[in-house]
């Protein structure tokens, strides 16, 4: 079984990830290699993010790895508050303070429309390779649901009635922006 670090701190996306990987890899996380630092994410893509925390671990800890960045890029906003998502109320990275800002700044505009966007960066001792995932949906106006985490009780995917939040962690994975990315990355693994 091959074994991959995810550049996270985060456990809910790393059982989200290591849900989509199935059985024949094993992803471990952060504190499991011993990193016990905050990884830098001062780029202003998530395409660079991804490539930071990535090239990071990797030169470190001599481990493959892969890292994302994700954003929530509302149309309306000009694309905010895209890579500055986790930071956008500020930088104690508050999950409900960056929801209700995102909610006061929408809340003159009709126009709700956004998507999330992930990048993941894959780094072995061979490659460096980027993938991209896109989930376009709908900011709605109050928050619904307990699960997921971020933005998930406020976006509504395309063709769904429920928030992310509402979603089981399955449903979830079928659609969403951090899975359509994985998948890539996962067909990419699978076929080397």
């Amino acid at each position: 079984m091959r074994t991959f670090c995810f550049a996270t701190n985060n456990d809910h996306k790393r059982a989200e990830i290591q849900a989509l990987l199935g059985s024949e890899f094993n992803v471990v996380g952060l504190k499991e290699i011993g990193c016990e630092e905050e990884l830098a994410e001062d780029q202003t893509t998530l395409e660079g993010n991804s490539l930071q925390k990535a090239t990071y671990v990797f030169d470190h800890y001599k481990v493959s790895c892969f890292a994302d960045d994700t954003g929530l890029e509302v149309e309306a906003l000009n694309g905010e508050p895209g890579v500055y998502s986790a930071r956008y109320a500020g930088s104690q990275r508050n999950s409900d303070d960056n929801m209700n800002l995102l909610l006061a700044n929408l809340s003159d505009l009709e126009n709700k429309r956004a998507q999330f966007r992930t990048v993941v960066t894959l780094i072995t001792p061979n490659e460096k390779k980027q993938f991209e995932g896109v989930l376009k949906g709908t900011i709605i106006k109050e928050k619904r649901g307990t699960g997921g985490f971020g933005y998930d009780p406020i976006f509504v995917p395309e063709g769904e009635t429920k928030t992310l939040a509402e979603m089981t962690m399955d449903e979830k994975n079928l659609l969403s922006h951090r899975a359509r990315a994985v998948e890539k990355l996962v067909l990419y693994l699978r076929s080397k």
